[in-house]
């Protein structure tokens, strides 16, 4: 029962079976191939629109180079406080953009609001003494399980471009997000003023595969890529996993797995004595909180899972994350143990 992280587990049948694929033959190299041809078009058909797509192989790199595209050296980045950027990408955005900073803001279920955007501003407008307020950065879902609806995203992004910066979306759990809204990838994007994304797939099934996707102006984002390392010379690899993912809507589909058992997870746990909800579940992962004695006894039965803060008041609140390929035993035998 490994509820640790949707990394925990390994890619698609389908992936893997597409970079078999790929194997066959000779074709150019750095993105030349017809492979990443037929993803651009690929993209720009489930976004509606024409869109710049940069492949790359982790979160990390999709995050800190997008950001380094959007943020001058001496600009600033908004984001919440428990982003994935702001606690788990070790510096990356501050080191590619070549001294951005990251300005915390707080927000409930790990979402901020324009009011918070608003309430940090002031204290950048001394001209040239302070830092430049250049780029909102937003985690859909969030890292607390919590998802950005369309008018959600459209106030921030108004108020991003009202104040004069762009607005980021890590989307490292974008599927999970669109499976559990029903909307479209350009209604939850660019229609509610988006310019860049993050778009993941390595969390829901990919063996390691990211993209940037610029809704506008991708500027000199393709040389910040190579000088980073992220132009794989033999590209097909990264975009015949990202091909596959997105065929015939294989990635919804693997979410609303991994969002349906979570779902159940977190259902059957409310249910549980002395368990209680922190969140909503709204994609994948389930923030409870439980009792020392519970959590001991869930460990001792191998169940596997985070703590998402130290002990309180004799309970944890801990996180578990369901996978795609979460087998839909572990979810009755997880709440058999809990109970």
């Amino acid at each position: 029962m490994n509820f640790t992280s949707d990394n925990a587990y390994g890619a698609s049948a389908e992936i893997l079976a597409a970079l078999v694929a790929a194997n066959d033959g000779t074709v150019p190299s750095y993105g030349g191939d017809a492979i990443t041809a037929r993803l651009t078009a690929r993209f720009c058909e489930i976004f509606e629109r024409e869109v710049a797509v940069f492949p790359v192989v982790s979160g990390t790199a999709a995050n800190a180079l997008a950001l380094a595209t959007l943020c001058p050296p001496y600009g600033a980045v908004l984001c919440h406080q428990e982003s994935h950027i702001a606690l788990d990408e070790c510096a990356a955005p501050e080191f590619f953009t070549g001294g951005g900073r990251l300005v915390l803001l707080p927000g409930e279920g790990g979402k901020i609001a324009p009011g918070a955007i608003e309430a940090a501003l002031p204290q950048y407008r001394r001209g040239i003494h302070s830092s430049k307020p250049s780029v909102v950065s937003i985690t859909q879902a969030s890292e607390l399980g919590m998802v950005y609806r369309p008018d959600e995203v459209a106030a921030l992004a108004a108020c991003a471009h009202t104040n004069g910066m762009t607005l980021h979306m890590d989307g490292a759990r974008f599927a999970n997000a669109l499976a559990h809204l029903g909307c479209s990838p350009a209604d939850l994007t660019w229609r509610a003023g988006v310019d860049a994304l993050s778009f993941g797939a390595t969390k829901n099934g990919a063996l390691l595969a990211e993209a940037v996707v610029f809704f506008g102006d991708a500027r000199d984002f393709e040389y910040r890529r190579k000088q980073a390392g992220h132009l794989i010379s033999k590209m097909r690899f990264l975009s015949a996993q990202l091909e596959a993912y997105l065929k015939d809507g294989s990635w919804l589909k693997t979410a609303a797995r991994a969002n349906a058992l979570a779902q159940r997870l977190g259902e059957g746990l409310a249910g549980t004595a002395g368990a209680q909800l922190a969140y909503p579940v709204e994609a994948n992962g389930v923030f409870v909180r439980l009792p020392n004695a519970t959590v001991a006894r869930l460990r001792q039965r191998g169940a596997r899972f985070l703590d998402w803060a130290q002990p309180s008041d004799g309970r944890t609140l801990i996180r578990l994350v369901c996978s795609f390929a979460t087998p839909e035993e572990d979810i009755a035998k997880f709440l058999e143990a809990a109970r």
